[in-house]
């Protein structure tokens, strides 16, 4: 085995193609302004098909291809078509950012019915296991390799009362990347997770503009502030990248130095 050629700007993402689920917003809308900033042109899945206008026209700005696709990544056939759309659009796909996720209610485990459970997981744990499926047998037919990337959470390696299912979710999530990091590495598959700390979006709004959480939390932040979506752009642009072409199998942390504090 020969050791890979060196690559001049292993960040250049011209000509890489990526596709972006919940990219309408928030951590999602993060990533996919990064890669597009990087050259990449870009499919943003989501549920709402304003807010995807809405995001697609500022990441056109960028002068790359966008294609907004209104898709429920639970549902196993309306993924298998989105993806089939997005390779049809641009005829192969380099990364794959499986980001879509629900928080749930805030409701005790003793009160948690399955239903509700199910309503969290068939989003976060199914939807994630159904778009890098998608993505990963386009990879493999395509023979270029590529990357895989899931959006854990912070929550899958601390407890969190009242999110029973968001936290088996998560941590679910970072099982499944590691499964497919090992099984695909033979195809120049690579899959890694990213868990984000507290990001201010609207997912997480109105928690963290309450004053008490905010003198509880933040100061558990050794940086001193909440994430933003521009804080995971470059992260998102790393793992695409022939940077990373190295990396596989891991959890990268995103959280200011939280959970090491």
């Amino acid at each position: 085995m020969t050791d890979a050629a060196p690559i001049d700007n292993p960040f250049d993402l011209t000509g890489h193609v990526a596709v972006v689920t919940g990219g309408g917003s928030g951590i999602g809308f993060g990533m996919a302004e990064g890669l597009a900033r990087a050259g990449a042109s870009v499919a943003i899945l989501g549920r709402t098909a304003s807010r995807l206008d809405s995001a697609a026209e500022q990441l056109r700005r960028h002068g790359r291809a966008v294609l907004p696709l209104v898709c429920d990544v639970a549902d196993e056939d309306a993924t298998t078509a989105a993806m089939a759309r997005v390779r049809g659009e641009f005829g192969y796909l380099d990364s794959c950012f499986a980001n879509a996720g629900v928080r749930g209610s805030f409701i005790p485990v003793l009160e948690t019915s399955l239903e509700a459970f199910r309503e969290v997981t068939r989003v976060d744990l199914d939807g994630v296991f159904l778009t890098l499926r998608e993505a990963a047998r386009q990879m493999v037919e395509a023979g270029r390799g590529g990357s895989l990337v899931a959006v854990s959470s912070l929550g899958a390696f601390q407890g969190m009362p009242r999110q029973p299912a968001y936290a088996a979710s998560k941590a679910g999530v970072t099982s499944l990347t590691d499964s497919m990091a090992v099984e695909l590495a033979r195809y120049g598959i690579r899959a890694n997770t990213v868990a984000p700390g507290w990001f201010d979006t609207e997912m997480t709004s109105e928690g963290l503009h309450d004053e008490r959480f905010r003198e509880r939390v933040l100061p558990r932040v050794p940086v001193r502030r909440w994430g933003s979506p521009d804080d995971i752009g470059g992260v998102a642009v790393y793992l695409a990248s022939a940077a990373s072409r190295y990396h596989t199998g891991d959890v990268l942390r995103i959280d200011g130095g939280y959970l090491k504090f």
